[in-house]
């Protein structure tokens, strides 16, 4: 098995298409955001929130997504996502990253008593993240060829559900407001509404939202009822992915494909293990599993694999090399290393790409291929030969680091 120094891994170039920006603060700047916008945090120094609340491991994915009440509440202020969304790109900047696609749930941050509606929200993001790849792309190095530029997108999450108060100021108001419609009815209106906003803030404000994403609870809520969601996206060329086979087995992964149009699926973790299937008419699980992933492997549909998070949401996953990465690659599935929540899962990409590496067999063709699906199949914001030629860039510097690294 090859060895890859950490050096090597900082110095070629990298994405991060599973990215949530609400999972990934500074823990110093939560700490201020905090104080600034007069938000209650059980512990305020960096020592005490990771005993409380940012843990190494968390005894399943409740307790993984209890931590995100407290980010998203500091959030609900402008300046504070503004700030988070820069921080973000600069940290993904530091350590090699050139493309990134920052998701996270908007409708989670409207406050409309203070005025934040999720035209402000949107902008505000982007305004991070675009002053960070300005400065970024104006340093010499990227300006004489000699190191890729950044770039960004940002993919909406619509939430699979959420409760009728205390979820969010939004969701709280549109349950009142809509107090005669059944629960899921009022879920999915809410993720018709984002997915519009989505379509007219990209062509008319020129924000690079550049997919539709569907997270929150897999197991009650299944993606077949977003399906009318995933079709106004789908019409209107929003590129499409999916958090399934988190929590859920391989028909989350099937009806994320045939009911949602899924161009990227998130996770896909549990497709691989057969005692996860639940429909009786599916007798030979084993079966299903090689015909779903060959599928898969076969139209190049990438999974975002995300090593650290499965690990902390899956007390069963107790060695890294029990992970079902190993299938993926046996399968030849497209694969992009990705950390789901820098803060929450405590890591980097240049981490996962580490773990990926120290614990699967990964030789250097084989791991120049993973990190040219991070480019390639990104919803990258511009046309399809724009795209080509920022991946093909990207690719000739990783042969330029490999080479400096004496890897052949």
């Amino acid at each position: 098995m090859p060895r890859y120094s950490a050096e090597f891994i900082k110095d070629m170039p990298k994405s991060d298409l599973h990215l949530h920006l609400d999972g990934s603060l500074r823990l110093e700047s939560l700490i201020e955001m905090a104080k600034r916008s007069g938000v209650q945090l059980p512990a305020d120094t960096v020592a005490g929130l990771k005993k409380l609340v940012f843990k190494d491991k968390y005894q399943n994915l409740g307790e993984y997504l209890h931590c995100f009440q407290y980010t998203c509440a500091v959030l609900r202020d402008m300046d504070n996502l503004e700030r988070a969304a820069y921080e973000l790109a600069i940290d993904n900047q530091l350590e090699g990253v050139n493309y990134i696609e920052v998701r996270f749930a908007p409708q989670l941050l409207i406050d409309l008593a203070k005025g934040i509606n999720l035209d402000k929200v949107m902008h505000a993001v982007n305004n991070g993240l675009k002053r960070a790849m300005q400065e970024y792309n104006q340093s010499a190095d990227v300006k004489n060829g000699h190191k890729p530029p950044f770039a960004y997108g940002i993919i909406n999450c619509a939430m699979r559900m959420f409760g009728d108060k205390g979820f969010s100021p939004y969701y709280t108001n549109l349950f009142q407001l809509m107090h005669d419609f059944a629960p899921m009815d009022v879920i999915k209106l809410a993720a018709m509404e984002l997915v519009r906003a989505s379509v007219r803030l990209r062509d008319t404000e020129g924000i690079p939202i550049v997919g539709l994403d569907l997270a929150g609870q897999e197991s009650g809520y299944p993606a077949s009822k977003f399906k009318e969601v995933y079709e106004y996206a789908h019409q209107h060329f929003l590129l499409k992915t999916l958090h399934a086979g988190e929590a859920y087995g391989a028909e989350s992964v099937f009806e994320a494909l045939t009911e949602c149009y899924a161009d990227r699926i998130g996770h896909g973790y549990s497709m691989f293990i057969p005692e996860m299937i639940t429909e009786p008419s599916i007798t030979d699980k084993a079966a299903y599993i090689r015909n779903l992933a060959s599928y898969l492997a076969d139209k190049r549909i990438a999974v975002e694999v995300c090593l650290t998070s499965n690990l902390q949401t899956n007390p069963a996953l107790d060695d890294i090399k029990k992970h079902k990465f190993k299938d993926m690659l046996e399968h030849r599935i497209a694969t992009v290393i990705c950390t789901d929540n820098r803060l929450v899962s405590n890591t980097t990409v240049c981490k996962e790409y580490q773990l990926a590496l120290d614990n699967f067999d990964i030789p250097l063709k084989r791991l120049k291929d993973i990190v040219a699906y991070g480019f390639k199949k990104s919803f990258f914001p511009g046309s399809y030969v724009e795209k080509r030629e920022y991946a093909k860039r990207c690719l000739e510097y990783f042969d330029l680091v490999a080479k400096r690294h004496n890897l052949t």
